[in-house]
């Protein structure tokens, strides 16, 4: 009877540790895998891929909820080429794809039509957001759609282009919708409505906030500080702070990424807050305390910090973690901005101009996915990097920079690992046995 029990309550407390991944960085929107139960080495013969399913292109990662992958890809009519570097028009076909997270068998999809007129043509970028019995997808030429999660019913949609005189930047919309409270915060774009609150219900709009002329591609995020909560949102001109309730404006502190291009969330720790983009700049505040507006610690020093590019860095104690442009991994002092280290060896013998691969952190362990398909278990500390184990999980099948990539965030939901390419969805079993 002992034996009974004591198995019953290890497999509840098991259980009970398993978690999804149901929107853009994980459940509390912050790059941490919070399971245990994880394998510590790749079996012998490389990682167990429980599924495989056929997907078509697009850079959006998984989303995974109740037991269903969410995922979106574009079905172009005639081939891409190599359009990354311009405004071409292409036609064809969005989708939202819902699989079972068992099997990777398709229980239903959403498609609608699309022109594409954006650089990097492959396909939508962002996340879905799963929010009980709803997903919120948002496309590359702005379709943002509300969807039954069992059904794939439309709830509500609407076309930000067309509703707020916005136009597509050059990447398209690749800022991931944010789920809050009753609220669906996105960036639409035009003339004071650079960012929206939305109903999540209905649809209709709540509140609109902010001007820019043109797009950049970071979320919106929220943090606590200053004893109030604060919507950060980095624009091609700025980083504001808003009050996520009315999107009245806290602050802003000019900013001016290179083509506007920004994509990390602005990365807190303790009172400071770092945000880094291309072309090497880069940006340390100091969130004031008992007072606005913040103060600048340091702004665009070179050689200094990182410029991520398709990366969202990492913080581990008193350092920031992240890749730089340069396609390398670096280990940074905070909040000065030092560099500690780098290292090449995530991305082998290429690092590369955007090198990329994606950090959660998992215990004491990092996880990466890289660009050339492969999975890393690894230690960070200020003293350097220690790689653990590696795998080759998933072929890149787009192109950029003249390489072959793989730009997905993956998910990590109830012990495995979730990505996709231009081709399939895979499913990596890494419970431990």
């Amino acid at each position: 009877m002992k034996t009974i029990l004591v198995v019953v309550l290890w497999c509840c407390a098991t259980l009970a540790l398993a978690d999804d991944w149901p929107q853009w960085m994980g459940p509390k929107r912050d790059n941490v895998w919070r399971e245990s139960g994880i394998v510590e080495r790749f079996a012998e013969g490389g990682a167990k891929i429980a599924w495989r399913a056929p997907v078509a292109g697009g850079y959006a990662g998984p989303a995974v909820a109740d037991g269903r992958v969410f995922v979106t890809d574009y079905v172009a009519e005639g081939t891409l080429g190599d359009a990354n570097f311009q405004r071409k028009e292409f036609t064809g076909t969005e989708r939202v794809l819902c699989l079972d997270e068992a099997t990777g068998n398709e229980l239903w999809k959403h498609e609608y039509p699309v022109k594409y007129t954006i650089s990097y043509p492959a396909g939508p970028r962002c996340t879905p957001a799963v929010d009980g019995n709803r997903v919120y997808t948002l496309g590359a030429e702005g379709d943002l759609f509300c969807l039954d999660v069992k059904t794939g019913a439309v709830l509500w949609s609407k076309n930000l282009p067309e509703e707020y005189g916005a136009k597509p930047a050059i990447w398209g919309y690749a800022s991931h919708p944010l789920v809050d409270g009753n609220k669906l915060i996105t960036v639409a774009g035009g003339e004071g409505s650079y960012l929206v609150a939305l109903d999540k219900q209905t649809g209709k709009e709540l509140w609109r906030a902010l001007s820019a002329s043109d797009q950049a591609y970071s979320p919106p995020s929220i943090i606590q500080a200053d004893r109030k909560r604060q919507l950060l949102i980095p624009t091609p001109t700025s980083l504001a702070s808003v009050d996520p309730e009315t999107g009245h404006e806290y602050w802003s502190e000019p900013f001016d990424p290179t083509n506007g291009l920004v994509v990390m969330s602005p990365v807190l720790w303790q009172n400071y807050l770092f945000l880094g983009t291309y072309d090497k700049r880069n940006l340390m505040l100091q969130l004031a305390i008992r007072k606005l507006p913040v103060e600048i610690v340091w702004k665009n020093v070179p050689q200094h910090a990182i410029s991520p590019v398709n990366v969202q860095p990492i913080v581990g104690g008193d350092t920031l973690y992240g890749f730089d442009q340069d396609g390398q991994l670096y280990g940074v002092a905070l909040p000065s901005g030092d560099r500690l280290w780098h290292t090449p060896a995530p991305l082998g013998d290429r690092p590369a101009s955007s090198g990329t691969a994606m950090i959660v952190r998992q215990g004491d362990r990092y996880w990466l996915f890289t660009e050339n398909g492969d999975m890393i278990i690894a230690r960070f500390s200020p003293e350097g990097y220690e790689e653990l184990d590696r795998a080759h999980v998933i072929e890149p099948t787009n192109n950029a920079w003249g390489r072959d990539v793989v730009w997905c965030a993956p998910a990590y939901a109830n012990r495995h690992m979730f990505v996709r390419n231009d081709k399939e969805c895979i499913s990596v079993d890494l419970a431990a046995q």
